[in-house]
């Protein structure tokens, strides 16, 4: 049984009306500045300590970093079928949910449950059901809000009443979203670990498997001190590279690629057994969507730079050999999902063809290794006697002979382009390129 701190000493003034925003399927951030400011001073000795570990332990990580950097797209890797969607169940359109899901080839799913919505199980548990009978893997993300954290007992039959309602409809269970942000009701890891530490006793009982820890954006850091107390069967990540720009864009200096070696090296180097990584959420948000998105200003981007960012952030997570699998959040959502769902008739937009077509064509498929070019990412990839190419250039436009002979080439949404003398001209949309 894992030990699990005691939060009864909390200051009640700490726990504020959970308030949700439906248009863009996230909390507001309630709690007032200076009371989140208070919380934090009041535990800075704790965050020094975490910090301290932390430093400990870039030795034992960092050797490890720069070997995968090292043979990061250097070497074959089996994609498998990693492609996975997050769905919710919209009550009144079910079926056109699974028509959809059908088109776009996917087969993993991701439906949230919040814990406060015990009333609404029912329909999430019937339309999980609908997915499991259309043939699509379930993962259900189990919520918190601040009152699970203050009322551990009351998360604890949140938890059980879900584990056995769901064990068997449900392949994986993440614990916890996002909680390394306040709005969303955790204000420290060891918070975090009073959720997670008896949502892992529960499991060994109802004998499910957990996926976790659900950290949002880089900060890695939080990975040690969770990892080393919860063996999840899968490690998740919310990992969003730059919701301002394109996922080659750098944060602080790492861009995706490096952002992956570096969560994956933390992983590996933390856990006494290797544990497969599953990127859980990324989307960027749609500029025109008003209060439909989850993120205003500066963040949004146009369908068509969404589309084209889509796709490049699988390529290149899953050309890594790091990642096993990544969920876009999600199918159905008027401020970045796939289809928009303002108007009575849905629209599929740019992204929705964008992800069908590269799980059409690169699910099962082996990737080879990168071609080699001064201004654009050349990905070559085989599935059987058919060979191909993913190619883009994230800033100026270029044009690149390829030196085998090559049959035809398709845009981002599948269609035919022209080529001519085996000359492609290469610019921030991928194309696919394939061989003779």
């Amino acid at each position: 049984m894992g030990t699990v701190p005691n939060f009864a000493n909390y200051n009640r003034t700490m726990s504020f009306e959970f308030s949700w925003n439906e248009y863009a399927d996230q909390p507001h951030n309630v709690a007032l500045r200076k009371e989140r400011f208070r919380h934090h001073l009041k535990y800075a000795t704790s965050y020094f300590s975490l910090t301290g570990s932390t430093l400990r332990r870039l030795a034992s990580f960092f050797p490890l970093y720069r070997k995968y950097r090292k043979k990061m797209y250097h070497e074959p890797v089996s994609i498998g079928s990693p492609f996975a969607l997050s769905v919710s169940p919209h009550k009144e359109r079910p079926e056109e949910v699974i028509d959809l899901l059908k088109e776009t080839g996917v087969r993993k799913t991701l439906v949230r449950i919040p814990s406060w919505e015990k009333e609404k199980l029912g329909d999430h548990e019937n339309f999980c059901r609908l997915l499991l009978r259309n043939g699509f893997e379930v993962t259900a993300a189990l919520l918190q809000q601040r009152d699970d954290v203050l009322d551990p007992l009351k998360w604890q039959f949140f938890i059980e009443e879900v584990y056995s309602r769901f064990k068997e409809i449900v392949s994986y269970f993440e614990i916890g979203h996002a909680w390394n942000r306040t709005k969303w009701g955790v204000w420290d890891y060891k918070e975090y670990l009073g959720l997670a530490l008896p949502a892992l006793d529960l499991s060994e009982k109802y004998r499910v498997k957990l996926v976790g820890p659900a950290v949002i954006d880089f900060e890695f850091h939080l990975y040690l001190p969770v990892l080393k107390a919860v063996p999840f069967e899968k490690v998740s990540s919310l990992l969003y590279v730059d919701r301002m720009g394109a996922p080659e864009n750098r944060q602080f200096g790492w861009d995706t690629s490096k952002k992956v070696a570096l969560l994956k090296a933390v992983i590996d180097s933390t856990s006494p057994k290797e544990r497969d990584l599953w990127i859980t959420e990324v989307n960027w948000p749609l500029e025109g969507t008003g209060e439909y998105s989850p993120a205003a200003g500066k963040p949004n981007v146009s369908e068509e730079e969404q589309a084209d960012y889509l796709v490049r952030y699988y390529l290149l997570c899953l050309a890594s050999g790091f990642v096993e699998r990544v969920y876009w959040w999600q199918l159905v959502a008027p401020g970045y999902g796939l289809v928009d769902s303002r108007s009575e008739d849905w629209r599929r937009r740019p992204g929705f063809y964008a992800l069908k077509t590269m799980t059409g064509l690169l699910d099962g498929t082996t990737f080879k290794g990168r071609i080699s070019h001064p201004q654009a990412f050349l990905f070559s990839f085989q599935r059987g006697k058919e060979c191909f190419a993913v190619c883009w250039a994230p800033e100026a436009p270029c044009e690149h002979i390829f030196s085998r002979p090559v049959q035809c080439a398709l845009d981002r949404s599948g269609k035919e382009i022209p080529v001519k003398d085996n000359r492609i001209r290469i610019d921030s949309s991928p194309k696919y390129v394939f061989f003779r």
